[in-house]
């Protein structure tokens, strides 16, 4: 079997020919963005000085409910989207961006957020969907979502109402597809979003400490759309509206579907080795992973076949980077930017990005922890400058905008418009990295374009103050002095967060990062532009404990270095193994899939709460897991009174106190002979009967709780 997959073509994107076919006085933005992009004389205002349009007063939410879709005048939907998210109109939100498209393409879109996944009934709240649901599992990997690096359950759910937990099930996409299918045999599912993608072959899944298949074989979904959607969802939905089945869709880039036992992958397909191998010999696995992610630039990708037993799942190359006019139109969509009006509760996730602005998607750094490579591409896409100002000057227009940009960015702060020089070159590029080991001596780093667009936001009327969030790449931003000072005169509001995320050299190496040098000459470079500028700013950096060759020397190291620098972190980040992300296949196999040499893994937790309090040594709490540190790396001359010393040689109150209490509860329970209705019974029987309280009140929802997965189950 063959199947032809498309050749690239910069501008044949379908959101691109889509602007032209958008209607006047459709209630989007584009045609005002086109408007103010034509060419200006010279002497002409700038392109805000026209009062800015009022789509986003005139936007109304798409319908949750059928009462809402008839009152458009639709008797249908076409394409129900379910997702694990509260719904928010935002274009920071997936299904905000994607539901957007498709309606400016014409079709009739209905939102199902966080249904009960108890029973299919949600799934039939809009009837019959006329061409196929779209499931995701939300913004994060549900697993993720639920659960902490110590497989406990987490205390709230930024992405629902009022932060509440239960309000989305473990392996979401599952339980939503399984649903949709049961709510309406026969209907087209296809499955998409982040933990879709990061799973869509077998996969090291830390929850249940095993490698598991396919997502596709569990979730039975016709068709998986990985990486970013927009024009692939565009797509499906104008050919299966044109009449072809979902089989025929298998020829589009960035989808993954199952064949069944007696299909045959296409002629063209590598194969990688079969699940069954990978879960028998870790250094498969490993091998597995270095093929997979040497097949990830869309240039150059192979189709990819990975044979469950007798089964076979085909993950064809990725969709090409979308282009800077298609990126204008997802952006210019007329979002509310709010949650919808059923919410009554504030949406943790919305409180803090309403006010920020996408600049950008990608990112070429290639972090082996991070999924944001491998999820949105390594090629930069770029909005225009005209598309953001635009986004500003609305918000601006909006009487509940107090004038301040939160963010003005996206996954990094400064590769806005940053590109490979050599195009030829790009197409058979398999590097991981373009900033790693070194900087690639190809990749442009103008800051320029940035720079410009930085100052012109500042200067939309209604606009005090434009603040850079996004995480910013240092070794980058060393290399523009203009940057610097911009960034330290303009756009920090006292405090500047970064990630180094360790200063150990063989640590920075498995994690893709630059130096520690980096760190601190970009450090250097903030606060002396930040004296120029009169103003007291600080740095404030975030670390990983227990990330893979992260042993307890590499982490006493970092402690000396933050009480060297007087860093104090509020909060410390335990390293968590997503799936398909490269430093997971060194946590599960102990080797690093591309050099083959071992590595130290921080596995019991015993190990990562010494990291973990290394961390924050300074907290009289953290004394004893500090000292059992120090004493088992032979480092007891940081224990004492000197000025180099980590911890004091006697343990403070606090310290005492908290072991106490800690003893008082791994002994606490009832005894064979202590009657539990009297004294030490009873104090006991009512101290576990308060917690059960509050762990009950911590997980209400209006779910009854499922018998879904849970860790060590």
């Amino acid at each position: 079997m063959s199947l032809a997959l498309p050749v690239f073509n910069p501008n044949a994107g379908r959101l691109g020919r889509l602007l032209e076919s958008l209607p006047g006085g459709s209630g989007t933005n584009v045609n005002a963005l086109v408007a103010r992009s034509e060419p200006q004389s010279s002497g002409t205002s700038k392109p805000w000085s026209a009062a800015p349009p009022t789509a986003t007063q005139r936007a109304e939410p798409l319908p949750m409910t059928m009462d809402e879709a008839r009152r458009r005048g639709w008797d249908e939907l076409d394409i129900v989207f379910v997702t694990g998210d509260a719904y928010i109109d935002h274009p920071s939100f997936a299904m905000a961006i994607l539901g957007r498209v498709l309606e400016a393409g014409g079709f009739r879109v209905g939102i199902i957020s966080q249904p009960d996944w108890q029973k299919a009934d949600d799934w039939r709240r809009f009837g019959r969907p006329r061409l196929f649901f779209g499931i995701s599992g939300g913004n994060m990997d549900s697993m993720i979502n639920n659960y902490t690096a110590n497989k406990k359950v987490r205390n709230a759910d930024a992405y629902s109402p009022g932060g509440r937990i239960g309000l989305r099930p473990d392996r979401a996409t599952l339980s939503y597809c399984q649903r949709a299918r049961e709510a309406f045999p026969g209907v087209p599912v296809i499955a998409g979003g982040v933990e879709a993608s990061l799973r869509r072959l077998a996969h090291y899944d830390y929850w249940s400490d095993k490698v598991r298949r396919s997502i596709l074989l569990d979730c039975k979904a016709d068709l998986l759309v990985f990486g970013m959607g927009e024009e692939a969802i565009l797509e499906i939905a104008q050919r299966l509206q044109a009449g072809q089945t979902v089989k025929q869709l298998r020829d589009m880039r960035g989808v993954a579907y199952a064949l069944v036992a007696s299909e045959k992958p296409p002629d063209d397909a590598f194969v990688l080795p079969s699940y069954e191998d990978v879960c028998r010999d870790k250094p498969t696995f490993a091998e597995a992973t270095r093929i997979i992610h040497n097949e990830t630039n869309p240039y150059n990708a192979k189709r990819l076949v990975q044979w469950h037993d007798r089964q076979a799942i085909v993950a064809n190359p990725p969709a090409f980077p979308i282009s800077q006019r298609s990126m204008d139109v997802i952006y210019t969509l007329p979002y509310t930017r709010r949650p919808h009006p059923a919410y009554k509760e504030p949406i943790p996730a919305f409180d803090m990005i309403k006010d920020s602005v996408t600049i950008m998607r990608g990112c070429f750094g290639g972090c082996t922890f991070c999924s944001i490579t491998a999820y949105q591409g390594r090629v930069i896409q770029s909005r225009s400058k005209d598309s953001v100002l635009l986004e500003i000057e609305q918000m601006a227009a909006d009487p509940k905008f107090k004038g301040t940009v939160s963010d003005i960015g996206g996954p990094t702060a400064n590769m806005y418009q940053m590109k490979c020089t050599r195009p030829e070159v790009e197409a058979i590029c398999r590097r991981q990295s373009c900033v790693h080991p070194t900087i690639c001596k190809l990749l442009g780093t103008d800051h320029g374009p940035l720079v410009e667009l930085m100052r012109e936001a500042r200067e939309v009327p209604g606009i005090k103050k434009v603040l850079v969030a996004s995480g910013i790449r240092m070794d980058l931003a060393r290399r523009s002095p203009e940057y610097m000072q911009e960034l330290a005169r303009h756009h920090v509001g006292g405090h500047l967060k970064v990630a180094p995320e360790h200063i150990d050299p063989d640590v920075l190496m498995k994690m893709r990062k630059p130096a520690n040098d980096d760190f601190e000459e970009f450090t250097n470079a903030f606060n002396r532009e930040s004296k120029k500028a009169g103003k007291k700013q600080y740095i404030v950096p975030y670390f990983i404990a227990s990330h893979p060759a992260s042993d307890l020397d590499a982490m006493i190291h970092l402690a000396v270095f933050l009480k060297q620098n007087g860093y104090r972190p509020d909060q410390v980040q335990d390293f968590i193994p997503a799936p398909f992300d490269v430093a997971t296949a060194m946590y599960y196999t102990g080797i690093d899939p591309f050099t083959k040499k071992p590595v130290y893994i921080a596995r019991q937790l015993r190990d990562r709460k010494l990291q973990r309090a290394l961390m924050q040594f300074f907290k009289p709490e953290n004394y004893f897991e500090v000292r059992e540190a120090l004493r088992q790396a032979k480092r007891t001359d940081l224990i004492g009174d000197g000025c180099d010393a980590l911890i004091p040689g006697r343990p403070p109150k606090e310290a005492l106190q908290k072991r106490r209490e800690g003893a008082n509860q791994r002994f606490a329970g009832n005894y064979v002979h202590t009657p539990p209705g009297t004294g030490a019974g009873k104090q006991i029987a009512d101290k576990h009967i308060a917690n059960k309280r509050i762990t009950d009140k911590r997980k209400q929802s209006r779910h009854k709780p499922g018998r879904g997965y849970r860790p060590g189950s």
